[in-house]
């Protein structure tokens, strides 16, 4: 277990103290290892929290090379102790010599579902739910006449956690080529049961993740391919119908590469602070990570949780002021495997 506390907005980050509610023992667990279970490498990690507190670790299971095409599977690792333990590895999608992935969870706070978002050869859209905590999924639906104009070619969902805003909205950031690579969004008022098309940004983005400021607005971060290596944002005030002109985030150093971002609201009426994860360098290494204590405004500096290789990643909400890192990382390049590790936070 790691700890993460605040100072002025500062963040400082060391091994945290034995404390009599909590284990003493350091919580970080490499769930994907490259060259076990019948895979070359895993790749694209996704996490989601269940409401019954089951953690659900999604990622890429590549049998055939490293490349985004291939023969993949789209495969879960479940926990039921805060990521301690992990059990065997469940095979979500993985029908023949086919590329499934870019998964894309979120949980519906009102009915318990976790819906899943991946897609088929990155071109097609499908969806899924679980009831079960991951147990046992349903036949995935294909929506891609719903989200996916003509015109467009490669799809991603997500990749990683998707939210539900407080009026209920389900909503999963996605990249598309069109006219260029752009994000876009898509969204569900229906617990899942039928999906839309959202705003659609400007070209120069890509891989993206959103939380819902204290105010309501909707932030995503964003990848961008303008050269300057820093992460963009862009916010919207109609739920992800339409969104501000993009802006680079000067504190975020980033390698042009998919990063994780996540806000823990605070108790109590409290600003609660924002979680932000990537590798804070000019190329696939250093993975860090920083705290807003203002809905990203401000950052604190970044605090190095594996200095080697290191790529995408995701974020998500434990227990008991408890975060959860999910990352690509190992000693000689970023796909060695996908490792979780705990963070303990304190306002």
């Amino acid at each position: 277990m790691r700890k993460i506390w605040s100072i002025g907005g500062w963040l400082l980050l060391g091994m945290a103290l034995a404390m009599a509610s909590r284990a003493s023992e350091v919580v970080s667990r490499d769930v994907f290892v490259w060259g076990r279970e019948g895979y070359l490498t895993f790749r694209i990690p996704a996490m989601v929290v269940t409401g019954n507190h089951v953690v659900l670790a999604f990622c890429e299971g590549r049998k055939t090379g490293i490349a985004d095409h291939g023969n993949i599977d789209l495969v879960l690792k479940r926990s039921f102790d805060g990521g301690k333990t992990w059990g065997r590895l469940q095979v979500i999608q993985g029908k023949g010599f086919q590329t499934w992935g870019n998964p894309a969870p979120v949980v519906d706070r009102a009915t318990g579902a976790v819906w899943l978002l991946f897609c088929l050869g990155n071109n097609r859209v499908f969806v899924t739910s679980s009831h079960d905590d991951g147990a046992t999924w349903a036949s995935p639906a294909e929506i891609t006449s719903s989200v996916k104009p003509a015109g467009w070619g490669w799809y991603a969902a997500g990749p990683g956690h998707g939210i539900q805003l407080a009026s209920g909205r389900l909503l999963i950031p996605c990249d598309h080529a069109g006219k260029g690579m752009a994000s876009h969004v898509i969204y569900s008022d229906d617990h899942g049961k039928t999906w839309q098309l959202g705003g659609v940004l400007e070209p120069g983005t890509d891989e993206s993740m959103a939380f819902e400021a204290g105010d309501g607005r909707v932030y995503l971060s964003l990848r961008n391919s303008y050269g300057k290596k820093r992460r963009a944002y862009s916010w919207s005030e109609d739920g992800g119908i339409s969104w501000s002109p993009v802006k680079l985030d000067q504190a975020l150093v980033d390698p042009t590469c998919q990063a994780s971002i996540l806000r823990i609201p605070g108790k109590d009426g409290s600003p609660g602070m924002v979680l932000f994860l990537n590798p804070a360098s000019g190329g696939r290494e250093n993975m860090s990570v920083r705290v807003s204590l203002d809905d990203a405004k401000n950052w604190g500096n970044p605090t190095t949780i594996s200095s080697g290789p290191s790529a995408y990643s995701d974020l998500a909400a434990l227990s008991d002021g408890l975060a959860g890192m999910l990352y690509e990382n190992g000693k000689l390049w970023p796909y060695e495997k996908i490792t979780f590790t705990v963070l303990e936070l304190e306002p």
